[in-house]
């Protein structure tokens, strides 16, 4: 498969690349709107490593400007003053949106210091609060509900809802869902999310291997099936179809994986080497209703399940 065959979801401009625009954290909305932060260049610097646009270091407090799209309407909402060094981007109900950073700590009091952010439609701040610390995966549902999956330094690092492996809040950041015990193995480190409708889909493995687990929000329901891939970087599942893709680090193609859902088991149908317009790293991929989204450099492409 060639890059032609994957249709284009959004793509920076050369004329923002020009008047030195950046695009950092992204996210798919649950109605489908796709939205990108950007920031200015002079604000940014960077180590050799980890590459790519996960490897930008932002100077703080510094602004940007979201971009968001919904078919062919744009909206660019500035932000100003932003004092965190984020990690994700979520968009919530009432156009308004989250920012979070991966990362906390324990303050002199010994109470964990917020890292994650909501905002106004309008950019403004509205509140601040934890969502625990180590999360490399981030989602929220159509209700508004946040979802997290954690990684080692978070799981054995004495937060307890890092603990757990996974968890769910509402946007006051009040934990609203734990596992109690209902996951196949306890989770080592999340790998990727996605959502179907009103159900939430957390990618995670353990020393016993990946899962997929399923979380119905409303009854708080949980089901979970291993994963035909290890560690895949982006998922997404409509019906029974199920497409998960593994990056090659920092090359210009990815690999995907088609799967079907039947009971308990995803079983693999078909493996191939996708080429994609641009390298891919880190947080690349994030599942809606049956789409893959996934980022490659600039470019951001559509992978149907």
């Amino acid at each position: 498969m060639t890059i032609d065959e994957l249709p284009i979801a959004w793509r920076l401009s050369s004329e923002d690349v020009q008047a030195g625009w950046r695009a950092l954290w992204w996210t798919v909305g649950p109605d489908g709107e796709f939205a990108v932060m950007l920031v200015q260049r002079r604000y940014l610097s960077r180590d050799k490593y980890p590459r790519g646009w996960v490897g930008w270091h932002v100077e703080t407090p510094f602004d940007g400007e979201l971009v968001i799209t919904s078919g062919q309407e744009q909206r660019r909402i500035p932000v100003e003053g932003i004092d965190m060094w984020p990690s994700h981007l979520a968009l919530l109900p009432g156009s308004r949106f989250l920012l979070a950073s991966s990362r906390t700590n324990r303050d002199a009091a010994g109470d964990w210091r917020a890292n994650a952010v909501v905002y106004s439609p309008e950019g403004r701040q509205e509140g601040a609060f934890c969502l625990g610390d180590d999360i490399p995966a981030l989602v929220t549902d159509r209700s508004g509900g946040i979802w997290t999956a954690y990684g080692d330094e978070g799981i054995y690092g004495g937060h307890p809802e890092s603990a757990a492996g996974l968890a769910g809040w509402n946007s006051r950041g009040v934990a609203t869902w734990a596992p109690k015990g209902r996951l196949p193995d306890w989770p080592l480190e999340g790998c990727t999310a996605a959502t179907e409708g009103e159900s939430v889909w957390l990618v995670w493995y353990s020393p016993k291997g990946t899962f997929l687990t399923r979380i119905t929000p409303s009854t708080g329901e949980v089901a979970s099936c291993r994963s035909p891939v290890k560690a895949p970087d982006g998922f997404a599942v409509h019906g029974t179809r199920v497409v998960l893709t593994s990056r090659d680090h920092y090359k210009r193609r990815t690999t995907v994986t088609r799967a079907e859902l039947a009971g308990d088991v995803c079983v693999a149908t078909s493996q191939e080497q996708v080429r994609v317009p641009g390298r891919v790293v880190m947080h690349c991929g994030q599942g809606r209703d049956g789409t893959l989204f996934l980022r490659a450099g600039r470019t951001w492409v559509r992978i149907e399940a």
